[in-house]
């Protein structure tokens, strides 16, 4: 496991004695399960510029539960260089399968809203942008060496499947098969649950790591889980997203106004109100 020793803050970082050249120049957002939180969303997007990142990908999910989707959408296909398709998008484009009962009635919620846009050209263009989300990309970013696998759920299940932090554990062929399928690097969303899986295997969360910070390492190959913008699951209220750099990924938490979207949801008769308590205790 290695271990960034690096400080804190907004502003890109500097390896000392790195023999990447410029390693910290290129770096690109990743953001996943904004579940149509925009105060969220809008959060993170600022936090992003105030560190003069300039790339932001997305992994998915990024309506579902919440009470923005039209904005999250909009602001997700200006603003993310590509975005993957998790399965609550999925749910609202298609059917939701094997959801429950507040999660299902969320999705036909969610396409209600996008059935319900008077500006059919805003309508279709919405659509369209799902229609065309991809389900993996193997990303190069701009100056990068390392080819990243990127997926919302898992390698094996790209979709749909859970990498939970006791699967390290209590599932170690499941993780094997995960791994097999992993070149050097993958990065994943889903599980709202934010930290590093290394094929020892472990897992790490971003606080055991050395300043939230995770440094590549050419014997370990790992899957990181960037955790979630919109709806934390980590005991932790604030939105979750990571940095990639050439040579490292850097987690970020980032403070938004819990109480305005809690309040939002709790104003929409078909979303549970449960889906607004939860966010004050990230889970």
């Amino acid at each position: 496991m290695s271990r960034c020793s690096l400080p804190r803050g907004p502003g890109p970082l500097t390896i000392p004695g790195s023999t990447r050249k410029d390693a910290s120049s290129v770096p690109t957002a990743v953001i996943s399960d904004i579940h149509a939180n925009a105060t969220a969303l809008r959060a993170v997007l600022a936090d992003i510029e105030k560190r003069g990142v300039d790339r932001i990908i997305n992994l998915g999910d990024i309506i579902g539960y919440g009470p923005d989707p039209l904005e999250c959408v909009d602001l997700v296909a200006e603003r993310c260089a590509w975005s993957l398709i998790g399965n609550h998008d999925f749910a609202v484009l298609y059917e939701p399968t094997n959801f429950n009962p507040g999660a299902e009635q969320a999705a036909f919620w969610t396409r209600a809203q996008f059935d319900k846009e008077p500006d059919e050209a805003a309508r279709a263009r919405r659509y369209e942008f799902l229609g065309k989300l991809r389900v993996r990309v193997v990303d190069t970013p701009p100056d990068g060496k390392i080819p990243i696998l990127a997926v919302h759920g898992s390698p094996r299940r790209p979709i749909n499947e859970y990498i939970f932090p006791d699967d390290v554990m209590t599932a170690v062929d499941k993780m094997k098969q995960i791994f097999d399928r992993v070149e050097r690097l993958a990065i994943v969303g889903h599980t709202h649950v934010p930290g590093v899986f290394t094929d020892e295997p472990d897992f790490y969360p971003p606080d055991e790591l050395g300043n939230m910070c995770y440094l590549f390492n050419d014997d370990e190959k790992a899957v990181i889980n960037v955790g979630s913008v919109g709806q934390p699951r980590d005991h932790d209220p604030r939105a979750s997203y990571a940095v990639l750099h050439p040579d490292r990924v850097e987690f970020v938490r980032v403070e938004y106004d819990v109480d305005k979207t809690a309040k939002r949801i709790h104003e929409v008769p078909e979303l549970n109100d449960w889906l607004g308590d939860r966010l004050y205790e990230g889970r």
